[in-house]
């Protein structure tokens, strides 16, 4: 005999509910960067992108005749070279002119993000490295990796513009471990 009224009823519900759970949890398992789009993501999300390396805060030179950019280990004036993170963030560009908002559009087209950006990663359909902070859990598996910029950097306030290419580095475009050392 069919269930009718409030039996009925309350076995649909049932139904949808059991639905919903067997599917939440596959969406909730599935990270938020394998499922949106950078477009679709939150300002949190957006944020939480960045694994903390700093290596796109670092100087870089552009050879006028090629278009090559190369790095240098000259970092940014309000880098904090110990956390890796802008003494400043909010009011960055008030003091930092030339510092190169991120969006969804700008990831796409600047050729000198590191390869090992979370931004890059996720616009190129790559998934983040173990040791991004989002994967790991964990803000200084950055570091543990040798992925930041810690102690590896100089003050742009130390060093006359003149001697930048004195200062020309290539780790920052070297790709790490793509496994997390045993150990």
């Amino acid at each position: 005999m069919p269930l009718q009224g409030k039996d009925a009823h309350d076995a649909a519900t049932s139904a949808q509910q059991d639905a919903a759970a067997a599917s939440a949890p596959e969406t909730e398992a599935v990270p938020f960067w394998k499922r949106l789009t950078l477009e679709e993501m939150s300002a949190e999300q957006w944020e939480s992108l960045c694994d903390g390396c700093a290596r796109c805060c670092l100087n870089k030179l552009e050879d006028w005749d090629t278009g090559e950019i190369v790095w240098t280990a000259i970092a940014c004036e309000l880098l904090d070279e110990d956390s890796c993170r802008c003494r400043d963030y909010p009011n960055r560009h008030d003091f930092v002119p030339d510092c190169i908002p991120l969006d969804p559009k700008t990831v796409r087209t600047l050729t000198w993000l590191p390869p090992t950006c979370g931004y890059r990663l996720i616009a190129e359909g790559r998934d983040l490295y173990w040791w991004h902070p989002l994967v790991s859990g964990d803000p200084e598996t950055v570091h543990e990796a040798g992925i930041s910029t810690s102690g590896r950097t100089i003050s742009e306030s130390d060093i006359p513009v003149e001697e930048y290419e004195d200062y020309i580095v290539s780790w920052p475009g070297e790709l790490p471990e793509p496994e997390k050392p045993k150990g």
